[in-house]
């Protein structure tokens, strides 16, 4: 079957929207996805948005996650602003709209040009709920990765990141430590890997190892975590700038339980059709 698509971006994160409202279609399985999302045979993402109809009223339509390597997972910052940008260009929509997520509900603003803010849900901090091996819950704790000890901090935004420190974000080992700590045994489900260096209350510099994907120029969810983190230790404000490789997004939060806000571009690259042989109706 022949499905149409969009290519976007949000900061540099190649997002894959293939909007199937209104079908019963399922998502292909994770050899396909392989295929699709590797530049060579397919259109190429780091990951791919799956919308559907909404199953609740409060909603316009819900969408599902994957990543390049065939993976699900619950949440996808940079995605969901290219799926918010997407609806509000096909649709007759208000300026503010929920979207439904496996991590539960989105709202998002459509704001001037190509930016887009929404609500990641409240940051998760309890190791269980991470989900994260420790006997306590701690602001930080010592993750020990091949005999080297490293200051972490631990917590869900939809899915699990560690969050460390760094002098030098350009020199931090992101390709070496990354995958070693998204593997890390103390993370059952794996976990996203954030190199952060703080440059003011007000703004950090940060790489992000996706879990499922690699280093990858931008993770909207992972800038929210390294911001949650700084500002937990007391080292950042309420309002922070994040410069990643692909850009710069703003992530806010006032604590306790307020939503985590996210804000930076979506913006269309390309669009065309892929073939999901095998793909039916349930």
């Amino acid at each position: 079957m022949q499905v149409a698509y969009k290519k976007m971006h949000g900061t540099g994160n190649m997002i894959l929207v293939v909007d199937l409202r209104g079908t019963k279609f399922t998502p292909p399985n994770a050899a396909t996805l392989r295929e699709l999302g590797d530049a060579a045979s397919g259109p190429g993402f780091d990951q791919l948005m799956w919308i559907f109809d909404a199953g609740d009223d409060a909603a316009i339509a819900s969408y599902r996650v994957f990543n390049a390597d065939g993976s699900e997972v619950q949440q996808c910052g940079n995605g969901v602003r290219c799926v918010a940008r997407h609806l509000a260009d096909t649709l007759d929509l208000p300026q503010k709209f929920v979207l439904q997520s496996p991590a539960g509900p989105v709202e998002a603003r459509i704001e001037d040009g190509a930016t887009v803010a929404v609500s990641m849900g409240t940051p998760v901090f309890a190791p269980a709920d991470v989900p994260f091996v420790a006997d306590t819950q701690s602001e930080s704790y010592s993750l020990d990765v091949d005999g080297q000890e490293y200051d972490v901090s631990v917590l869900s935004m939809g899915n699990p990141h560690c969050v460390l420190l760094v002098a030098d974000v350009e020199a931090a080992p992101v390709s070496i430590t990354g995958p070693k700590i998204e593997r890390h045994e103390r993370f059952p489900d794996k976990t996203n890997v954030g190199f952060m260096r703080i440059l003011g209350r007000d703004s950090i510099a940060l790489r992000v190892h996706e879990r499922g994907v690699g280093e990858t120029a931008a993770c909207g969810t992972g800038a929210c975590a390294a911001v949650v983190a700084g500002q937990r230790s007391g080292r950042l404000d309420s309002d922070v700038l994040v410069r990643l490789p692909g850009g710069e997004v703003m992530v806010s939060w006032r604590g306790g339980s307020d939503p985590v806000w996210l804000t930076g571009n979506a913006e269309l690259i390309s669009v065309g059709t892929i073939d999901l042989i095998g793909m039916g109706e349930v």
